[in-house]
Parts: structure tokens; sequence; C-alpha cells
């Protein structure tokens, strides 16, 4: 291993558990991934691993069956992963924000019904807030709950469900009429059962099939289409309507900072295929690394990435400590996805013309980066998040 991305003060556990899951990597996901990946085949056999090393529930406290981690630990395990394939990072991700938002908002009810379960794999995750047309405005969203006798019936349209067809354990954001006077205290987390699958996979829910993308390949993006679907309000998050946006948000926090950590283990795997490559191309009589032009972009690039390590790594340890961190994980995001995408360009220019073909892998990188400029809110979003809070902190 080189030196980028180590991280100080870590303890015995997260080291045996990150050089775990690094030799899980190199043994089981590099050899594959870019097979997979083009072949837009769902990684099974690499999924069975994840459960047998208990990363379904890193997070999940020991006495609902998981490993008791922190969000930083977890942070690490995803760049791990990605640095594999980015992809699988995504199997686990959305799982993970379903399973913190149980842990943190959940009843004891629920907690108890699903995290053991979530814990071993056998419930999977899946969550939306998105719907056609409307992107990062979730107040406008118009998929709604109305009350049928003890409980409710829900009726609309959701989207971007990574997970969305693999998952039976979906938690959807929808409108409520609360009687607030804020748009925002008219919105519910519902968890909705389904089982795996396209189709019709619960009574009003239809997953209608995989969106096809240009990149983050494998996993499964969905819609979700609700019609009438018939819910008890016992699977309301919480037991509490009303709630469901600062929930929601809540767990978008954490998964900025997996973003940030998928961004940081994609651009460190695109560093180290260029600087490989770069000493071994040769050109007018000298490996190419030689050629100050390609030496100096090896020392951009390195930097970007320990740039946005760093930041990532902050922004987990914040959250961890309790604290409030959407500028940091704002910032994480934001930084660790411009460097991404700076980083892999570099290392594809490296690479020339092999660069180009299907062989290389940087040819996967290239196209899966661009995904980190979008997920979990696009570079803007995160502008304002930071520039809001910002003029509040340093207000005139």
């Amino acid at each position: 291993m080189g030196r980028l991305c180590s991280t100080e003060g870590l303890t015995d556990i997260q080291e045996e558990i990150l050089k775990t899951v690094r030799s899980f990597v190199e043994e089981k996901i590099l050899p594959v991934a870019t097979e997979l990946e083009h072949a837009d085949e769902y990684p099974t056999e690499i999924v069975e691993g994840l459960k047998e090393l208990g990363l379904f529930g890193l997070m999940i406290p020991e006495e609902y069956g998981g490993l008791g981690e922190s969000l930083l630990t977890y942070a690490l395990v995803v760049e791990e992963i990605a640095r594999g394939w980015m992809s699988v990072s995504g199997v686990i991700n959305t799982h993970f924000i379903v399973a913190y938002m149980l842990m943190q908002h959940g009843t004891e009810e629920q907690k108890q019904k699903y995290l053991p379960r979530m814990a071993t794999g056998e419930v999977r995750g899946s969550f939306s807030m998105s719907e056609p047309g409307l992107g990062s405005d979730v107040s406008a969203i118009k998929t709604k709950a109305v009350k049928a006798g003890d409980g409710y019936e829900i009726t609309g349209q959701k989207m971007w469900l990574t997970n969305g067809g693999s998952s039976n354990l979906v938690a959807v954001l929808v409108k409520t009429d609360e009687g607030a006077d804020s748009v925002y205290r008219n919105m519910t987390t519902f968890l909705v059962e389904k089982e795996p699958g396209f189709g019709e996979t619960a009574q009003g829910v239809t997953v209608p099939g995989k969106i096809d993308k240009m990149g983050y390949k494998g996993v499964d993006t969905t819609e979700l289409i609700l019609e009438k679907h018939a819910i008890s309000a016992d699977q309301v998050l919480g037991g509490e309507p009303g709630k469901g946006f600062y929930q929601m948000m809540d767990g978008v926090e954490v998964g900025r900072v997996n973003v940030a950590a998928r961004a940081v283990g994609v651009s460190n795997r695109a560093f180290e295929l260029g600087i490989a490559y770069a000493q071994q191309r040769e050109t007018f009589g000298k490996p190419i690394a030689q050629h100050q032009a390609i030496m100096f972009k090896l020392a951009e690039m390195a930097t970007k990435v320990e740039a946005a390590h760093a930041m990532m790594v902050r922004a987990a340890r914040l959250k961890d400590k309790g604290e409030r961190n959407d500028v940091e994980a704002g910032m994480a995001k934001f930084l660790a996805a411009e460097y991404c995408n700076e980083v892999v360009e570099a290392s594809f220019r490296i690479h020339g013309g092999y660069g180009y073909s299907k062989e290389y892998e940087i040819e996967r990188l290239y196209r899966e980066a661009a995904f980190l400029l979008i997920g979990e809110g696009t570079a803007e979003i995160q502008k304002m998040i930071i520039g809001r809070r910002l003029l509040q902190d340093y207000k005139a």
C-alpha cells in the first residue's frame, strides 16, 4: 500500500476491519469488477461476501445484532470498497441510510422488527425522496398519503431508488395533511414493505424495472409507483407523522459523508492506475513519469486525494461526536466529488488512447466519477447549504 488515505487515531478493531475489507476488495472485487460492470450484472457473490463480513450491520448496535461501529469506520470501509468498484458501495449505502434513520428515529418496536434482520442482510433497505420533474426540490413532492380507516393509502411516483429492485424495505417520503403552517412539517416517512424484484412487488406497489445508466452499473436504480398502497399507521417512521423531512435530512447528511468516501475511493484507484501506467509507458527513451508534465500531474492528483480524504474523515468524526455536520458533510461531498472527477480525468489523460479502451479499468472509473457530482445532491445544492450556514455563522 502507498501512503495516501491513511487515517490517524484508529483503534485496533478499526484497523483490523479495514485490513479485512481491503483483502476482500483485492481478492473478490477488483478481479471481476470491470467484467460485471460492462455486463451490468448484479454482483450476487460479492454481496453474499459482504453479508458474511457483517458489513450490512456495521453501524447497527450490538443489541440489535450489528457490529456497533462508528460512522468513521463505515466511511473508511466504503472508501475501500469504492476503490474496488463503486457500485458495490452503493449496494450497502442506501441500506445503511435506512438502518441509520431507524436507529435515530424509529420506535423501539420498529427497531426490534427490522434492525436485527437488516444486520444480517435478510432485510435490505432503499429510500426515496425524489420524484420525476422535481430533482432536489423536496418541498415539491406530490406523492401523498391520505388517511383510510386506521391507516393510510399512498399514491404517487418516486424516482432514483438505488436498490429499488433488490430491496424489501423502502423508506418513502410523502406528503401528509398535518395542518402545519410549513410544507416541511407536512411530510412523513413511511416504511413500505415489498418483495424483491420487478413488477408488482406488493399491493399497490410497482417497480417498473432498472433505469439504464451511463455508469454506476450492476446496482439497480429504479422508479417506484404507488397506487392506493394500503399501509398501517405503525409503519410511520417514529410513529408520529409530520417529521419525515427532518428524518430524511438526517439520513442524507450521513449519506453525503458516504458519497465523499466513495469519491475518495474512486480517485485513489484512479491515481494508483495512473502512477503505475506512467512508470510502464515510455516515450522519447524514458518512462512518461519522468517527464515533468506527467510528474506534476501525479503530484496534483495525490494532493487532491489526500485533501478529500481529510475532509471526509473530519465530517464523519463530527457526526460521531453528536455534533451537527451539515456544512462539513456538504464541503466534503462537494470537494471530494469535484476532485474525483479531476483526478480520474488526469489518469485518463495519462493513459492516452488506451484510456478510451474498455480493456483498461480507467474507462470504467471515467464513467463512474460523473455520478458522484450529482449523488446525494449536486455541487450547487451543497454550495447553497454551505453558503446559508456560513451567512448565519458570520452574520454582519
